[in-house]
Order: structure tokens, then sequence, then C-alpha cells
């Protein structure tokens, strides 16, 4: 489920699939993000029916400190989420509303983005990874895992083609998903990379 699940999603999200939309129904293209979003958000619907379902053996469970250890960094997590969704244009990331021109030709370099190249992976990686683990749950993480480091790949192959050597410089100083100690940018470092420097 998960397979195809990543699939539709990579498929959809291709720019041949909008292009495609675009061509054949102008209007319709104006709402694709939005449409995307949604049928992105049903199609993970039967996935949670059947970890609900069908959880399988439990492999681990965090108790005591470990829980409040665990819990803590997840809702971190989610904190982190919401504070880095500031430096998004959410509406447009949506589908509310279409990408502006100047958004669309701008290097996204957030704070968070000074630390690691695809934060959201990062946190989700975190939520993911603290969470009590039984069968389905395992099989999801380690596919989750796995989707976003080859998501990861194929998102900054895109990048690569719109910003070029200036994308390059950025991931050569940058790690992908995970933070590590004197890789990051300086403030200005990445305020020159985000304005074409």
């Amino acid at each position: 489920m998960w397979l195809a699940y990543f699939a539709l999603h990579s498929l959809l999200a291709s720019r041949s699939a909008k292009s495609q939309v675009a061509a054949r129904w102008p209007v319709a293209a104006r709402r694709y993000r939005l449409a995307y979003n949604v049928l992105a958000l049903l199609a993970l619907l039967p996935i949670g029916a059947w970890l609900l379902l069908h959880p399988g053996p439990v492999y681990w469970v965090w108790r005591g400190a470990a829980a409040w250890v665990a819990n803590g960094l997840a809702l971190l997590a989610v904190l982190g989420f919401q504070l880095s969704s500031r430096h998004y244009d959410m509406q447009s990331f949506l589908g509310l509303r279409p990408e502006s021109p100047t958004a669309a030709g701008r290097l996204c370099i957030s704070p968070w983005h000074r630390y690691v190249r695809h934060p959201w992976y990062s946190l989700g990686l975190v939520i993911i990874w603290t969470r009590d683990m039984n069968a389905a749950m395992l099989v999801s993480a380690l596919c989750m895992s796995a989707y976003f480091v080859v998501g990861s790949r194929w998102e900054e192959a895109k990048l690569i083609d719109e910003f070029g050597d200036r994308y390059r410089r950025y991931r050569e100083r940058v790690p992908g998903l995970l933070p590590w100690p004197g890789k990051r940018l300086s403030e200005a470092e990445a305020r020159r990379l985000r304005d074409g420097g």
C-alpha cells in the first residue's frame, strides 16, 4: 500500500503531470495543487485503517523516562513544523491560492534550511521514530524513511534544474536530513545564496 501511495504521490507531483493537466484543462490547472493535496490526504485513509485493523506484534513501547523523551521530541518536532511553516507561503503550498511568480523563482533558505536542506523531512523522521512500534508501524516507518531519502533526491534534481550552481553550492555546505556539527550556513551566506550571489 505504501509503495502504491508513494508512486501515485510522486507521479502527481511531477512536472510532466502538471504540464499535461495545464495543457488539457487550463482552468483546472489553477487548482492542481489543492486537488493534489486533497487526493494525497484521502489516499492515506485506507493505509491508516489498515494500520489500526492489522497492527501485528508489538516490537517496542516507550516507557518511563524514555516515553517522556520520545514524546517530548515528537512534540518539539510538531512545534518545529508550526514554526518553520512561517517561512513558507502556506496558502500556495496548500493550493488555496496560486503561487506568485516572484516566489516561484526564489531559493528558500529559511533559518531551518541553514542546518538541513529538508527540515520537514527531518522533523517527520523524528515523529515517525519516536512512536511505539508494532509490525505495521515499523514497516510504515521504514517505507516513509526510505521515501524521504529518495524523495529528497528527486526534489533536489528539480531544484538543480531551477537554480543550477546556486543550489549545488548550497547542497555542498548543508546536510540533507540530519544536522551535522560544523555543516551549516551563516545568516549572511544564506542571504547571498537566496538573493542569487
